[in-house]
C-alpha cells in the first residue's frame, strides 16, 4: 500500500499529493510518468510525475478531477493508501541524456499550460539541481488556476506569465507572450512545450516559424499506459507511435495534432473504437477488452 503523506487543493478541482513509493522515487527521471489506482475496484489512471524525493522515498503527483476515477482519488485524505503505484514508466526527457556541460550552453524555454506545469516542474528542479539555468512561459485561462506559482519560481531563471484574460503577467496566451519575448531579443535553442493538446499544436507552429527545436508531452491522450489498449495511438512524422512507450514526449514539429485530437473524441465511444479499429487495422493495438 501506498500512503499519503501530503494533500493540497491547488486549484479549482487541481489535488497535489505527496505519497510514499520508495522504488518509483528512486528510479524516477524527469519526463517518465506513473500509474495509480485508488483501490482494487478502481480504473489505472496514467500520471506524469511532477516531483520525487530518493531520500524520503517519496514521489508526487498532481491531478485533475474530470471523471468519476479521479473525484475518487480526490476524495482520499492524508493517511490514506493508494492500492498500486506503478512506475517510472516511458522514457525520461531528452535533456537527461545530454551531457550536463552542453546543457549549460543552451538557451532553453519551457512552456507550460494546465496541469501540464506539473511534468514541467520536474524537468525544471532536475535542471536547477545541475546548474542548468531555463526559462518558462506558465500559461492560464486567468490568475485563480495559475498552479505551482511559488515552486516554478524558485528553479527557474526567468518565470512569465500569459493569461487570455490579462488579470496576470502578459495578456495573451502563451504564444503571444512567446512572440513577445522573440521581438524583445530573447532567443532559445530548445523548447519543451506540456499542457492542452491545442495549445501544444499553436506553440509547435509558432516555434517552427521561429525556427526553435521543440518536444512535445503527449501524456494527455494515455489510458492504459502499457501499449496495450491503443488509447495514445499518435501519427509523428510518417510513423504510427504510441505516447506511453514510445514517448510521452515527441518532436513537437513532427505531431499530427488534429488527428490525435479527433482520435481521442472517437476513442470516448464504444462506436467510434470500433470505427478505429476498423480503419487502423494492425496498427490499432488492443488488449485493453474496449474495442
Amino acid at each position: 500500500m501506498f500512503e499519503i503523506t501530503k494533500k493540497e487543493l491547488l486549484g479549482p478541482k487541481v489535488w497535489l499529493m505527496d505519497i510514499v513509493a520508495p522504488r518509483v522515487a528512486k528510479r524516477a527521471l524527469p519526463g517518465q510518468f506513473l500509474i495509480v489506482r485508488a483501490d482494487e475496484e478502481g480504473e489505472r489512471i496514467p500520471l506524469t510525475i511532477c516531483d520525487d524525493n530518493k531520500e524520503e522515498g517519496k514521489i508526487t503527483i498532481v491531478f485533475q478531477c474530470v471523471g468519476a476515477e479521479t473525484n475518487r482519488m480526490a476524495e482520499l485524505e492524508v493517511g490514506d493508501c493508494f492500492a498500486d503505484v506503478v512506475g517510472p514508466l516511458g522514457n525520461p526527457s531528452d535533456l537527461v541524456e545530454v551531457p550536463i556541460e552542453e546543457l549549460k550552453k543552451k538557451k532553453i524555454l519551457f512552456i507550460a499550460g494546465g496541469v501540464g506545469t506539473a511534468p514541467v516542474y520536474h524537468q525544471l528542479k532536475w535542471l536547477h539541481e545541475h546548474g542548468v539555468d531555463a526559462d518558462c512561459i506558465q500559461g492560464a485561462r486567468s490568475k485563480d488556476i495559475l498552479i505551482l506559482e511559488d515552486e516554478m519560481d524558485a528553479v527557474t531563471d526567468n518565470l512569465y506569465f500569459a493569461t487570455d484574460d490579462g488579470s496576470y503577467g502578459i495578456h495573451g496566451n502563451v504564444c503571444v507572450a512567446l512572440q513577445q519575448l522573440w521581438d524583445e531579443g530573447k532567443r532559445y535553442d530548445h523548447c519543451v512545450v506540456i499542457g492542452p493538446m491545442i495549445m501544444m499544436k499553436f506553440a509547435a507552429q509558432l516555434t517552427k516559424k521561429l525556427g526553435i527545436p521543440t518536444v512535445a508531452s503527449m501524456n494527455t491522450i494515455m489510458v492504459d499506459g502499457t501499449g496495450m489498449c491503443g488509447a495514445c495511438r499518435l501519427i509523428v512524422g510518417d510513423e504510427v507511435k504510441f505516447a506511453c512507450v514510445d514517448g510521452p514526449e515527441f518532436d513537437a514539429w513532427d505531431i499530427d495534432y488534429d488527428q490525435a485530437m479527433q482520435r481521442a473524441r472517437l476513442y470516448k465511444t464504444e462506436e467510434g473504437r470500433l470505427l478505429l479499429k476498423e480503419q487502423e487495422k494492425d496498427t490499432h493495438e488492443g488488449g485493453c477488452g474496449n474495442c
